[in-house]
């Protein structure tokens, strides 16, 4: 079994981050605007939810490149299965 890199270890960890970041900026342009803690406080946790469920959704969009189509094949060779 082929041990993953650390690349593909950190990318959930690189979803997160963005996800924080764009929740981060929600929520201080809600703070800002209305000058209430609580609704920023809302904004930031549903901006980041929605931002980490779109973030997701668009990397599983993402077609896989040769190397990575490779590494699935050899995956389902060696557990019997079919690539299509």
């Amino acid at each position: 079994m082929v041990e993953p890199t650390r690349r593909e270890r950190l990318r959930p960890v690189e979803f997160i981050v963005m996800a924080l970041i764009i929740a981060v900026f929600i929520g201080l342009v809600v703070l800002g605007s209305t000058r209430e803690v609580v609704l920023a406080l809302v904004f930031f946790g549903v901006g980041f939810i929605v931002s980490l469920v779109v973030i997701a959704m668009l990397a599983l969009a993402v077609k896989p490149d040769d190397a990575e189509q490779q590494d699935l094949d050899e995956q389902n060779h060696e557990h019997g299965g079919s690539t299509h």
